[in-house]
């Protein structure tokens, strides 16, 4: 028996792009994680898709929404952690010296890639408080979104069977419809494992929709049209 697909339609006044995590220690050579991600991530060229998702969405005044990652001091005393929790904390990914200090912020691997910055910094995306393991449960995107009378997402970002997938099932587990840009996201690969693998499968049985990147784009630049 094949899946059924139940489809998205997107529309300006009820739809927002939302990107987990587009930061340099995921996306950029020279962040903390490029060693297990990289590969990924060229393969699904995730920097210049993410980079079209929000050309798009802009373009089309869709509301655009960040969820991104920090760990500050406080939370490297965490008495548990699972695996790669544990890993992010000994790489010192995301790392920021406070919630309200930005000292050396500035093109570390918690600050958007460059080539986002003119995206996220102009004075319209909603940057999100931070995630703290995975899921939008301990930040306030779910509030945010509501707030704008959203209820229907495009979510792509980094990483697919973390952050991203994580995301997807709260936003569901909340009553939103989620499409998923699958090539906008990549993923881990380390011996014996594929993040991006395990992340497609479940992306097929749980979003209302799968698209590449240009067929988001497109439903994007169509709900203009129709609007």
């Amino acid at each position: 028996m094949s899946l059924p697909n139940p489809g998205i339609q997107v529309d300006r006044e009820n739809t927002a792009l939302v990107v987990t995590d587009p930061q340099n220690d995921f996306l950029s050579p020279q962040g903390v994680t490029w060693g297990v991600v990289g590969e990924s991530v060229t393969e699904n060229r995730t920097v210049e898709n993410i980079e079209s998702l929000f050309k798009a969405a802009k373009d089309a005044e869709m509301p655009v929404f960040v969820s991104p990652h920090y760990y500050y001091p406080h939370d490297h005393q965490w008495r548990f952690e699972g695996a790669l929790e544990r890993l992010m904390h000994d790489i010192n990914m995301f790392d920021r010296p406070g919630a309200l200090d930005l000292e050396g912020f500035n093109n570390s691997g918690a600050d958007w890639l460059e080539r986002y910055k003119p995206y996220i910094n102009d004075g319209d995306t909603v940057v999100v408080s931070p995630h703290k393991v995975y899921g939008p449960e301990t930040n306030d995107l779910v509030l945010q979104l509501r707030k704008r009378g959203i209820d229907k997402v495009v979510l792509g970002g980094m990483s697919a069977n973390l952050c991203v997938e994580s995301q997807l099932r709260e936003l569901l587990e909340q009553g939103f419809e989620v499409a998923v840009a699958q090539d906008a996201t990549a993923a881990a690969k380390v011996p014996d494992y594929d993040g991006f693998v395990a992340a497609a499968t479940n992306f097929r049985m749980l979003a209302s929709d799968v698209l590449t990147t240009a067929d988001a784009v497109q439903r994007i630049e169509q709900s203009l049209v129709s609007a």
